[in-house]
């Protein structure tokens, strides 16, 4: 009996997913959403955003560590990780080092692709590998969690 114990447990998957914390704030993007969204926002940023030209996107984490940082996307892709060389720059433990990268697709259109990360990458609290991003889609990054604008059309 004890064998069969044994064996058991090397057929047992044992990684899993850590989700810390309290997650997703946006299941579906809406004018309700972006304005609720919106007025969490201090007055400069939304000034910032309201300025953002029609092929730049803005990433504003909202919870967890660095709560408030900027990162602008300007029409290029950016990486996303633990690496100190990332473009967005995420110091924690729950972040690898290469998490993930925004792709620019042209025409103020971005994406976000995981990168083979340990904990993965959500967008709107579902798993991802590749997604296109939406004005007030919320990317969670370990710890991080931040809503993505796009620039005024």
């Amino acid at each position: 009996m004890g064998g069969d114990v044994e064996h058991a447990h090397e057929n047992l998957d044992l990684t899993s997913t850590l989700h810390l914390g309290v997650r997703g704030i946006v299941s579906k993007v809406s004018p309700e959403k972006v304005d609720q969204l919106l007025s969490i926002l201090s007055d400069e940023d939304r000034g910032i955003l309201s300025g953002l030209n029609p092929q730049d996107a803005m990433l504003i984490v909202h919870r967890g560590p660095s709560k408030g940082a900027r990162f602008l996307l300007s029409g290029a892709d950016a990486s996303i990780g633990r690496a100190s060389e990332s473009d967005i720059f995420l110091d924690d433990v729950t972040v690898s080092r290469h998490h993930a990268r925004i792709i620019s697709q042209g025409e103020g259109k971005y994406s976000v692709e995981d990168l083979g990360s340990l904990n993965g990458t959500y967008v709107n609290s579902s798993s991802v590998t590749l997604s296109s991003l939406q004005g007030a889609d919320e990317i969670q990054i370990g710890k991080f969690h931040m809503v993505f604008f796009g620039g005024n059309k």
